[in-house]
């Protein structure tokens, strides 16, 4: 960059998942080993192929915003602001104190205002299209939960969203990175939210045969690296982080809960739907982490993976973290937490992210649960149902999207 890095960090978190509305609830459950999967409630799902997914639970909008904002989000927007504000609350910024040119937003969304879209396309079948909403329009487009954040909270930096599918909120938190190297920002707000479990949703996610059809028994259904796994299972929710540098975290006494150290990302040039057989693109963020982090593969102590329980997915990572770290490889932790709050889509990453950071915080890595028959291609620990408790200095995190989107991130403990 022709500069000194800059050393940046995460100060604050706000998390809204399928186990749990707040990052201690999340905590909690990931520990507890609590799947999320349950019986859809949002609309019937007679005729589908899957009639389950991890919905969030106990929520209302009301218990965070007024109905008349709540009226004019899509749910996605609304997951987004009450992370946000979530977590703006616990870094312990004095946001009257703050340029608020200074301060800015990437918060992104792998399909934006599903739910708005549904609803309003039955309307237009049903009532024709003079009857579609004017809200319509700014309630489906995945870049307006950033503008609802930034609106809310008088935030007037960098504000815009990432789309890069299941890779989404990796990238929009890359981003944010990189916009403080930059000097453009000195916080950043960032993350991604999802609200896609709606009758197209599901249904093109069967069409693809993507999901698992568990339908009996919900709870076990994402189980990732088992043998029998057979698909993800859909999850919603929505996370934000906010960066500062080291610099300014210290001067004002902020809590730090790690260090974001390297960002990696790249594509696979591949396929629409199915990873890189051998895990290429996979490889090529992940090294470009460590670069970033000016780190060996030996200093990684615990992966999150991307482990969606997808029969072809989760080999073709382990394949790629086996040849970044070769013998390494066997004495670090592995865990795939959507086996627990399912696949968050364009929100899985931040999720992710924070699962990693309360792992740097606790220094124990949440389980893969539902493993009952371990795939005999597994070779490495994928920390099966129950939690381990282990010395974490630096935790790697990947995330990957249909179109061969693939994103890396390495935090490291302060």
């Amino acid at each position: 960059m022709g500069q000194e890095r800059k050393r940046i960090v995460v100060t604050g978190i706000g998390v809204l998942s399928p186990v749990g509305l707040s990052k201690e609830e999340l905590k909690a459950s990931l520990y507890q080993g609590k799947s999320g999967a349950a019986p859809i409630t949002y609309f019937d799902t007679n005729g589908f192929s899957t009639r389950f997914a991890c919905e969030l639970k106990g929520f209302k909008a009301e218990d965070y915003m007024d109905t008349k904002s709540s009226s004019r989000m899509d749910p996605f927007s609304q997951y987004a602001v009450i992370a946000a504000e979530q977590a703006l609350k616990d870094s312990c910024l004095d946001l009257s104190s703050i340029d608020p040119a200074r301060i800015g937003v990437v918060h992104g969304s792998g399909t934006g205002g599903m739910t708005i879209h549904d609803a309003q396309m039955r309307v237009f079948l049903e009532r024709g299209p003079r009857r579609i909403s004017p809200f319509f329009i700014p309630m489906l487009i995945p870049d307006i939960a950033a503008g609802q954040i930034s609106m809310r909270n008088k935030l007037m930096g960098p504000n815009y969203a990432t789309a890069s599918a299941c890779a989404t909120s990796l990238h929009a938190i890359i981003d944010a990175w990189m916009l403080l190297q930059l000097d453009m920002a000195d916080y950043m707000v960032c993350g991604g939210s999802e609200a896609a479990i709606t009758p197209m949703s599901v249904g093109g996610f069967n069409a693809a045969r993507a999901l698992s059809t568990r339908n009996d028994d919900p709870e076990t259904a994402s189980r990732p690296y088992d043998r029998d796994r057979d698909g993800f299972v859909m999850g919603e929710g929505a996370g934000s982080l906010i960066l500062e540098t080291l610099e300014s975290a210290q001067s004002r006494g902020a809590k730090i809960y790690g260090e974001l150290a390297g960002v990696g990302a790249s594509a696979d040039a591949h396929h629409l739907t199915a990873p890189h057989p051998e895990g290429a693109g996979a490889l090529n963020a992940m090294k470009s982490a460590l670069a970033q982090a000016g780190i060996t593969p030996e200093a990684i102590d615990y992966v999150n993976t991307h482990g969606t329980a997808t029969p072809l997915g989760d080999l073709a990572e382990l394949k790629a973290l086996s040849k970044l770290f070769g013998d390494h490889a066997k004495k670090i932790s592995i865990s795939s937490t959507k086996s627990m709050t399912g696949h968050l889509l364009g929100a899985a990453g931040v999720v992710e992210s924070i699962a990693c950071l309360l792992a740097l915080e606790s220094q124990v890595v949440p389980p893969t649960i539902n493993i009952e028959n371990l795939d005999p291609e597994v070779d490495l620990d994928v920390t099966p149902n129950t939690p381990t408790e282990r010395k974490i200095d630096y935790v790697l995190n990947n995330g990957f999207g249909f179109g061969g989107h693939n994103a890396t991130l390495i935090f490291k403990k302060i």
